[in-house]
Order: structure tokens, then sequence, then C-alpha cells
């Protein structure tokens, strides 16, 4: 549970408004193994670099710590049922969700907004997170509008105007 100041700074940073991601990769056994993120940014073009964050107490964060491959699938609004498996424990989301192993072997979301797959470069301590840095290896983008988080809630995008 989070204490008054904590919960005020979570309600303050959810004013940024963000897409949603499964982040993937395999465990040692070749299981695949994801879940949603919305901590995901660009770093770098030369080399082409993203981060992203995973909370210190997730029960699968060695699994990504010691990952090959990482790979990062950007969600379509439609997808809220896919966000919502990723995000709680104990579900079989892979089960639930069509999906298809990469060009380097790692699973991808489809359909999806956006593919990435990524090879480790760089892990750092970010507090009550791990800093994943991660270089692009292969990457493509598809037609369609993202889901979107704002103030802990699910949003769209509003339909473009003529001007």
């Amino acid at each position: 549970m989070l204490d008054q100041a904590s919960r005020a700074l979570r309600d303050t940073l959810g004013r940024f408004a963000t897409g949603i991601g499964i982040v993937t990769a395999r465990d040692r056994d070749g299981t695949p193994v994801g879940l949603t993120i919305n901590s995901f940014n660009s770093v770098s073009l030369d080399p082409p670099l993203v981060v992203f964050s995973l909370g210190l107490g997730l029960r699968r964060l060695p699994v990504f710590q010691q990952a090959r491959w990482y790979g990062i699938s950007l969600l379509r609004a439609d997808q809220e049922g896919v966000s919502s498996a990723f995000a709680t424990p104990g579900v079989d989301a892979f089960a639930a969700t069509a999906w298809r192993d990469g060009d380097h072997g790692v699973p991808l979301i489809e359909p999806a907004l956006a593919h990435f797959e990524l090879a480790p470069y760089a892990e750092h301590d970010g507090g009550d997170h791990r800093l994943f840095l991660a270089r692009v290896v292969r990457h493509a983008w598809f037609e369609g509008e993202p889901l979107v988080y704002f103030a802990g809630r699910y949003r769209r995008l509003l339909p473009e105007t003529a001007a």
C-alpha cells in the first residue's frame, strides 16, 4: 500500500499520458514471459537504444535480467484485455493472446501497433525499479490507434478533425 506522499506523486506522474506495451522474454527453459509496461522511451538513434523499467518486486524480474533478447509490442486501442491479462499475476496471458516468435525467438503480440526486438545493452538501479537499456535490432510499425493510459485509466485518442 502506498503512503500518502507516494500516492500523491503517483497521481501527479499519472498526468503524463503513456502508451501501453507488453515486454517479453524467454526464461532459461524457453518458456515465454511477458509483462504490461507503460514505462518505455526512446533514448538514442545512434546507436538505436530504448529504455523500459520493471519493479523490483516482480517475480519475473530475474527472467529479464538474464534474457538474451527482449521483445516489446506496443498495443492498439482495442487491446485493453491483452494489457490486463499481462498485468495480472497468475494468468497465463500467452494462452489467451495471439502471438508469434520474432526473428530472434522473442515473443511478439499479434496484432500490435509496433514491434521491437531488442538486445540487452545496460541495466541500472532506478530506486524501486530496474532500468533496462536495450539496443533495437529489429522494428516494425503497423496502422492503428494506440492504447493510451492517463490518470489511472485506459483512454482513446480523439479522431482527427479537418483543419
